[in-house]
């Protein structure tokens, strides 16, 4: 016979790395993510296992042939569905007991409140070319004394930066103010990759698309960002644990078998930044007048 569903014990393998009482606080966190897409979905999943029951989910999307190779949510059965729609029947078969307010509209200037009320952490999941969502969400949780946390899929690692109440905000570090797409690209992944640990593996450099807002991914990364989003999350809920927040950021590379802190105090205006990023944009219009790159 199928075992009623129970919440002590799905989630009883949880403890011992938190206590019982500590999960009954993750049983009444609320977490807002936005974007359902490739690290998003994998999100959603990996916080309802730890029992979280309660989201906000934002995504205008519906899945494409093209999200197949990394995204939670994409299958051949779900093309063409709604992304949040896909994600919150996922996340109800893991708990039926989840309380989810989806936003289908994505994150817009006029839902802000909405999908930010009553949160306890944001997990970042929008796309990496969404400039002014991000650059939105970010600042209202600044705003709303929100903690906010980001983790970048790159290569086949993940890159980590948190933005915590009170500490340096998402614009301070990444400043993109006054910046045009282009230029808000580098600045986006040289501030959370200062050390680029993935750019030595990346064989093919034309997938690379900036204009075309494209650029290559894989599963493997994807679920890496979901386990390190997964326990800052739970630290910030449960107030315990090392949370390292920005101008500092953690990159892990499984590729290469490393993992580097960096601390860039002033964020994309520090001198090593401004160097790194003077670099990468002289690599990218070698690559874009048909050169090397390298």
């Amino acid at each position: 016979m199928v075992e009623p569903f129970s919440y002590a014990r799905a989630f009883s393998r949880n403890i011992g790395w938190v206590t019982r009482d500590e999960q009954a606080r993750l049983r009444r966190a609320r977490v807002a993510i936005a974007g359902l897409g490739g690290v998003g979905g994998f999100h959603l999943l990996t916080l309802a296992r730890l029992g979280i029951e309660a989201f906000h989910l934002a995504d205008f999307d519906s899945f494409s042939l093209a999200n197949l190779n990394r995204q939670a949510g994409a299958t051949v059965s779900t093309l063409g569905r709604p992304k949040v729609e896909v994600l919150a029947e996922m996340a109800r078969d893991i708990n039926p007991g989840v309380e989810i307010r989806l936003f289908g509209t994505g994150v817009t200037e006029t839902n802000l409140h909405e999908v930010f009320a009553g949160v306890d952490v944001y997990v970042d999941g929008l796309d990496f070319f969404a400039f002014e969502e991000r650059q939105r969400v970010f600042a209202y949780c600044a705003s709303h004394g929100i903690p906010a946390i980001t983790v970048a899929p790159l290569g086949m690692g993940a890159a980590l930066v948190n933005f915590l109440p009170g500490k340096m905000s998402f614009e301070r570090y990444f400043r993109w103010n006054g910046c045009d797409d282009k230029e808000r690209a580098i600045r986006f992944l040289l501030g959370l990759a200062p050390t680029m640990l993935h750019r030595s593996y990346l064989v093919d450099r034309t997938a690379v698309d900036l204009a075309a807002r494209k650029g290559p991914s894989t599963a493997m990364a994807c679920q890496l960002c979901a386990g390190i989003a997964g326990t800052e999350a739970l630290k910030m809920i449960l107030r315990r644990g090392k949370i390292w927040a920005a101008p500092h950021a953690i990159h892990f590379d499984a590729y290469r078998n490393r993992l580097v802190r960096t601390w860039r105090p002033g964020g994309n205006a520090n001198p090593l930044q401004l160097v790194a990023l003077a670099i990468a944009r002289h690599a990218l219009a070698r690559v874009e007048t048909g050169g090397s790159g390298n």
